[in-house]
């Protein structure tokens, strides 16, 4: 059994007198109750998780939430086997077994990772280049040879033995989000007497609070979030709930959602539903989803140890996993300076930090005293290694280049708003200059978005609108809104985003989607071709048709593009 050698000592939000066994392609692991997949793999020194799609290279775990994609693996076995299901929103339990997919006859051993011998055979657009000729071969050869290396999961070949039901609910109030802006929300309108339903993704509620380490009205974040769910708990006319994703907007205020009532046991209690899919019927709605953080294209930027720098955050701070032991920072603004904290606060060492900024003497200052290498004006260039990251290449504001030895490298981007759900119904997301992401424009009547949904990226702006909006949606249900009570945070101070789209230079492919191996050539190659407009360079190249729905990568390829 493993001593979980990436663990830190002490810290999380884990249970540590809670110890479950689990198993990943056969080999037996130890987690703790409120780990993932994903931070339980990563706590015990698994960095390789899965092969690509297209060249079957090596992949490693890129975030901790729903945008993930490339720790895909199946789960159970026989009737009850599933594939594709994100290991980083998996939640632990005793017995689970997991298998990597997309791969023989091994995972750390792949034979069909020679496709990248060829890769410049199978291009974007390739599948309509080839394959012409005889005519008389595509249904007897091609198409079978095609279908046969489709897919990455095997679906369950047995009648699934689990029970579904439907339900409907209604509501004076519908919050998507139980991070700190949907939390204010519920707890504004439940106040007043409002009927609330707080719908979250995620096992436990607090968004990133759970990442963080923050401070409201003058007591650590954690203090607030213990106390609001316990008041929201204690409010009759509030429903929680948690481990339910709002996937559709209709019309009429009609939202449908999909509970996950016993995904986290080994299988449903007898005669009682596996999932259920809820219709529910809302006067208003808030979306207070949060926002997905971005990657930055550069050479070898797919390697497994290349991570997001907030989902690093949410591993240290959330799990108590430190996912390496030499970490490198490539940043394009402050955000990835707090991840640099928080790994030398936990003990962790931080080599260097990659600032795609010019020099700046206060952040000269931090760098020293987290004792690391400072690079600013620079970028990282390309990542090397094999199955795990072994160090990267770095271009500094001079041009020279240099080496660095590390296991894991933290990249931050920005942050893109959540805003899905106000694209339907007609709903146009628009781009803001200052906030350099895509923010909500006209939504649907009856939503309103509140927080880094909304491009409102601080703490305290999410607090602010949160409670605003609960208590506008009790007003319009006719009941008294509580007065709004003031809670003071300790944001930290920004000086701005400079975001890095893609790097040039490195030796090697630059992934823009990582999950179906389209690179920055490959999007280069469609404007070449004509296929410019963003429907045609998604069908051309696939960007964004993998199971992430391009979570990660529509805005890097679009920015390529532009």
């Amino acid at each position: 059994m493993s001593t979980q050698p990436f663990r830190l000592p002490s810290g999380g939000l884990i249970d540590r007198g809670h110890q479950l066994d689990f198993s990943f392609d056969g080999t037996s692991y130890r987690g703790y109750a409120g780990d993932t997949l994903a931070s339980a793999l990563l706590a015990n020194g698994v960095r390789l998780v899965g092969r690509s799609f297209k060249y079957h290279r090596p992949r490693g775990v890129l975030s901790a939430g729903p945008e993930e994609p490339n720790a895909l693996v199946e789960l159970r076995s026989g009737a009850r086997r599933e594939p594709n299901t994100r290991a980083t929103v998996v939640e632990l339990f005793a017995g689970l077994d997991a298998a990597s997919q997309n791969r023989w006859p091994s995972l750390a051993f792949d034979l069909l990772s020679i496709n990248g011998l060829v890769s410049p055979a199978l291009v974007a657009g390739f599948y309509y280049k080839t394959f012409m000729w005889p005519a008389s071969f595509w249904e007897k050869l091609y198409e079978p040879l095609i279908r046969r290396a489709a897919g990455l999961g095997r679906a369950a070949g047995a009648e699934d033995p689990d029970h579904y039901e439907k339900a409907f609910a209604f509501c004076d109030l519908l919050v998507i989000g139980g991070g700190p802006a949907g939390l204010a929300a519920t707890l504004a309108a439940g106040r007043s007497g409002a009927r609330v339903i707080l719908c979250d993704e995620d096992f436990r509620l607090g968004g990133r609070l759970l990442a963080e380490k923050r401070e409201i009205d003058g007591k650590p974040a954690s203090e607030w979030l213990a106390t609001t769910l316990a008041e929201l708990s204690s409010l009759p006319e509030v429903r929680i709930m948690p481990r339910t994703t709002v996937f559709g907007l209709y019309d009429h205020g009609i939202y449908g959602a999909v509970e996950r009532v016993a995904d986290h046991l080994p299988e449903p209690p007898a005669h009682q539903p596996r999932q259920r899919g809820w219709r529910i019927h809302a006067r208003r709605a808030i979306l207070a989803a949060g926002a997905l953080e971005r990657p930055i294209v550069f050479a070898g930027n797919d390697r497994p140890g290349v991570m997001l720098a907030g989902a690093v955050r949410s591993y240290v701070n959330r799990h108590g996993v430190l996912p390496g032991r030499e970490t490198v920072l490539f940043t394009a603004g402050d955000d990835g300076w707090t991840t640099a904290r928080d790994i030398a606060a936990a003990g962790g060492k931080v080599a260097a930090i990659v600032d795609s900024r010019p020099a700046d003497p206060a952040r000269k200052a931090l760098a020293d005293k987290l004792g690391a290498r400072l690079f600013a004006g620079a970028a990282v260039m390309g990542a090397r290694g094999g199955r795990q990251l072994s160090g990267v290449t770095i271009r500094d504001a001079s041009g020279a280049v240099s080496e660095l030895s590390c296991d894991l490298l933290a990249v931050s981007n920005g942050w893109n708003p959540t805003l899905h759900l106000t694209s339907h119904q007609n709903g146009k997301p628009v781009w803001d200059d200052g906030l350099q992401c895509f923010v909500p424009g006209a939504v649907p009547t009856g939503l309103a978005v509140a927080g880094s949904a909304a491009g409102r990226f601080t703490l305290a702006q999410a607090l602010e609108d949160g409670a605003k909006l609960g208590r506008e949606a009790a007003a319009e249900a006719g009941l008294t809104a509580m007065p709004a009570e003031p809670t003071p945070t300790t944001d930290p101070e920004t000086t701005g985003l400079s975001p890095v789209w893609r790097v040039s230079g490195g030796k090697g492919k630059a992934f823009v989607d990582y999950q179906n191996d389209v690179t920055d050539k490959d999007v280069e190659l469609a404007a070449r071709e004509g296929f410019r407009p963003v429907e045609h360079l998604k069908r051309y190249t696939t960007l964004g048709m993998a199971t992430d729905q391009g979570k990660t990568s529509n805005l890097s390829g679009l920015a390529i593009m532009a």
